[in-house]
C-alpha cells in the first residue's frame, strides 16, 4: 500500500501540531546516556521529567516512502551535559536524514561506524543534512526554550539504538564557563 498525496501544517504559535505517532522521551528511557551518572541519579529520584517528545506522520516503513515529523528537545541538563535525544543509527546504514530547526538553537551531535565524528550548530530556519551512515543526536543548548525540528527520512530507514547505547557518542555537548563546549566523551578514552 502507498500512501496518498497530502498536506502537513507545522505548528506556529499556538497552532497544534498534526501527528499519528507520539512517542515521549523522560529522564529514565535515558539511563546510561549521560556521562555524569551521580547527577542523572540525583535528577531522576526527584522527578522523571520529559526531556524530548517526537510527532510523527506515519507511512508504509517501505523504501520510496518519506517519513516525517517534528522533535521538540526541552531544556535542562543533568549535571553540565544539555538535555538531548537518545541518538540512534539507522537500520539501514545507507540511509540519510534531513532536519530543519523552526525554533530554538542545539547542536547535532553524529559519527559513523569507522569513527570519524561532527558536531554542528542550529538555530532556527536553517536545514541539517545527515548523511547515510552517520548516527546523530540533537542536543537542546538554550537554557529556557525548546528545540523545535521537522525531520524528513526514508521510510524503511528504522532505528538502531543499541549501539549508541552502549557507550554514547565519541563527543558530548556540555556546558562550561556558560556556554557549550564539545568534549571527547570520557567513556570512549577510556575504553579497552
Amino acid at each position: 500500500m502507498r500512501t496518498l498525496p497530502f498536506t502537513l501544517k507545522l505548528p506556529f504559535g499556538d497552532r497544534p501540531l498534526e501527528w499519528d505517532n507520539y512517542i515521549v522521551r523522560t529522564l529514565s528511557s535515558m539511563q546510561g546516556q549521560y556521562f555524569d551518572q551521580a547527577a542523572y541519579s540525583s535528577l531522576l529520584a526527584a522527578d522523571d521529567q520529559l526531556l524530548y517528545e517526537v510527532y510523527e506522520i506515519l507511512v508504509p516503513k517501505v523504501e520510496g516512502e518519506l517519513l516525517h515529523g517534528v522533535s521538540i528537545v526541552h531544556p535542562g541538563k543533568v549535571g553540565n551535559e544539555y538535555f538531548m535525544t537518545k541518538g540512534h543509527f539507522h537500520d539501514v546504514l545507507e540511509t540519510g536524514e534531513v532536519y530543519y530547526c523552526m525554533r530554538g538553537t542545539g547542536m547535532m551531535v553524529m559519527e559513523t561506524p569507522e569513527g570519524d565524528s561532527q558536531v554542528l550548530g542550529m538555530s532556527a530556519g536553517e536545514v541539517l543534512y545527515v548523511p547515510p551512515r552517520w548516527a546523530h543526536r540533537s542536543v537542546n543548548t538554550n537554557a529556557t526554550e525548546d528545540l523545535v525540528m521537522f525531520f524528513i527520512y526514508p521510510g524503511n530507514a528504522g532505528h538502531n539504538y543499541g549501539t549508541i547505547e552502549q557507550k554514547g557518542f565519541r563527543k558530548l555537548v556540555v556546558e562550561q564557563d556558560g556556554q557549550p563546549t564539545i568534549i571527547d566523551n570520557p567513556r570512549w578514552q577510556n575504553a579497552s
